[in-house]
C-alpha cells in the first residue's frame, strides 16, 4: 500500500534545489499530491505532499531526501498523513475561497493580528499569504509607503454582515483598507472599469470650483454636500446648483480645468489598465466639458457627464438633456458593458457620493473611493488608506506586474 508524507524543507535557497529533491524522488516513482514553495528573504520555505508507492520505499526515500538536504545546509521535517486525513483536506476543496486583501501606507504585525482573528472568529482559515507591494527600503526619502498583503482563506463565515462591520470598524481604527471578495474567475478577469469623476478621479468639485468665481462658493457647497450625503435627490440638488451659476462667462470653464488636480494613483490606475487591456468610462453627475479634458489627458475611451446651458458665452443657469443621476449612472454601465460584451461581474465601479451606490451595487466590485460615511457603510468594497491606484491590488496585480508595464509606484 502506498504512504503518504509531508516534506517540509527550508533554509538559506539554493539554486538547483527543486530540481535535485525531485530527481531523487522521481528515481523512487514517488507521486507529488501537492507542492507550494515561499521565499522571503532568500530564505526558502517548500512544502511537497508526496505518496510513496510501496511502504519498503519509504525508508529509502526518506533516508536519501533527508542525507541530500544535510549537505545542501538546509532544514527537513517529515510528517506521515493517514489517508483519512488526506480525504478530508481533498474534501475541503469544496469550501468556498475567499481572498483578503490588506491595503495601508504600512502594514503591522497588529494589524494583521487583528484581523485575522476576525478571520478565525468567523470559522474561516487562512491557506495563504503573499504580498503585493513591492519590497521597501527601510527608509524612504520621498513619496508616500505603500503596503499590500492577500490572503486567501476557506469556509463560510458565520455571519457575513457581522463580519463586514467588525472590518469597518478596524479599518476606521487602524487606518487600513479591508477587502474581502469571493475567489471567482471573474476576481481576476474584470475589464471594464468606470469611475465617477468629481472627488474621484479629481480632486476637486467641479461645480463647487465655478460657484466660487460666480460668488456663490458657499450656497453651492452647502447643497453639494447634502447632496453626497443621500439627504438630497441629485436632480434637484444639481438643477439648484447650476441655477446658482447663470450668466457666469464660459471662459471661467477653461480656467477651472487648468487647476484641476488628478487624484493620488489616478493616472498610474489608468494607465496600467489600459496596458492590461481594460476598457475605461468616465460617467458623471459633472460637467462633460471637464469630462472630455480628462479623457483626453488619461486615454479613456467613454466620456458621459450633465451638458451645461451656453448661450452667447454665458452660462444659462440650466442643464441640457437628461441629468445624469444614480439611476442613469448604473444604466449607463450597463449600457457600456454590453456594447462592449461583457457580462456585470467583469465591471468594475469606482466613486465617492451616494449617487454612485447604484453603480458600484449593480458592478462585479464596486469601490466606494474615499467616501461619504453612508457611502461606505452601503458599499462592498472601500478604499481610503492609498490612491486609486490601491484598486490594482484589489485584482490582484502586483506592484511588480504594473513595473513590466512602465507603470512604477510613485
Amino acid at each position: 500500500m502506498s504512504e503518504i508524507m509531508l516534506i517540509n524543507v527550508s533554509g538559506q535557497d539554493k539554486p538547483g534545489l527543486t530540481h535535485s529533491l525531485m530527481d531523487i524522488l522521481a528515481t523512487y516513482d514517488v507521486g507529488i499530491l501537492d507542492i507550494g514553495q515561499a521565499m522571503i528573504h532568500d530564505t526558502l520555505s517548500l512544502g511537497i505532499l508526496v505518496e510513496v508507492p510501496n511502504q519498503d520505499a519509504l525508508s529509502p526515500v526518506l533516508k536519501d531526501v533527508l542525507f541530500h538536504l544535510h549537505h545542501q545546509g538546509m532544514h527537513a521535517r517529515f510528517t506521515p498523513v493517514t489517508r483519512e486525513a488526506y480525504a478530508q483536506w481533498v474534501q475541503g476543496e469544496n469550501e468556498p475561497r475567499y481572498v483578503f486583501t490588506l491595503l495601508g501606507r504600512r502594514i503591522t504585525a497588529e494589524q494583521i493580528a487583528r484581523v485575522s482573528k476576525v478571520i478565525s472568529d468567523n470559522g474561516l482559515n487562512i491557506e495563504d499569504i503573499v504580498r503585493l507591494s513591492r519590497r521597501e527600503p527601510l527608509y524612504k526619502t520621498e513619496g508616500l509607503g505603500r503596503a499590500c498583503i492577500e490572503l486567501t482563506v476557506r469556509g463560510k463565515p458565520l455571519d457575513l454582515d457581522v463580519m463586514k462591520q467588525h472590518f469597518l470598524h478596524l479599518s476606521q481604527e487602524m487606518h487600513i483598507d479591508i477587502s474581502f471578495q469571493a475567489d471567482t474567475v471573474y476576481r481576476r478577469n474584470r475589464r471594464l472599469v468606470v469611475f465617477d469623476m468629481d472627488s474621484t478621479l479629481i480632486q476637486q468639485e467641479v461645480i463647487d470650483e465655478l460657484a466660487k468665481r460666480a460668488g456663490v462658493g458657499d450656497e453651492v457647497s452647502k447643497v453639494t454636500e447634502a447632496a453626497m450625503q443621500g439627504e438630497i435627490d441629485f436632480r434637484e440638488s444639481l438643477r439648484r446648483r447650476v441655477a446658482l451659476l447663470e450668466g457666469l462667462d464660459t471662459s471661467v470653464l477653461d480656467e477651472v480645468a487648468q487647476e484641476l488636480t488628478l487624484t493620488e494613483g489616478a493616472e498610474r490606475l489608468i494607465r496600467t489598465l489600459k496596458s492590461f487591456g481594460y476598457t475605461t468610462a468616465i460617467v458623471s453627475g459633472g460637467f462633460s466639458y471637464f469630462g472630455r479634458q480628462l479623457q483626453k489627458k488619461l486615454d479613456v475611451d467613454y466620456v458621459y457627464a450633465n451638458e451645461l446651458g451656453i448661450v452667447n458665452g454665458k452660462l444659462t443657469g440650466e442643464v441640457e438633456g437628461p441629468i445624469i443621476d444614480g439611476d442613469r449612472k448604473a444604466a449607463l454601465l450597463q449600457e457600456i458593458a454590453h456594447r462592449e460584451g461583457l457580462t456585470l461581474e467583469q465591471v468594475i465601479a469606482v466613486g465617492d457620493g451616494a449617487n454612485d451606490l447604484p453603480m458600484l451595487r449593480l458592478a462585479g466590485l464596486g469601490v466606494a473611493f474615499r467616501a461619504k460615511p453612508l457611502v461606505k457603510r452601503s458599499a462592498r468594497q472601500s478604499l481610503s488608506a492609498l490612491g486609486l491606484d490601491g484598486i490594482l491590488y484589489l485584482i490582484g496585480i502586483k506592484d511588480t506586474d504594473a513595473e513590466e508595464t512602465g507603470q512604477s509606484p510613485p
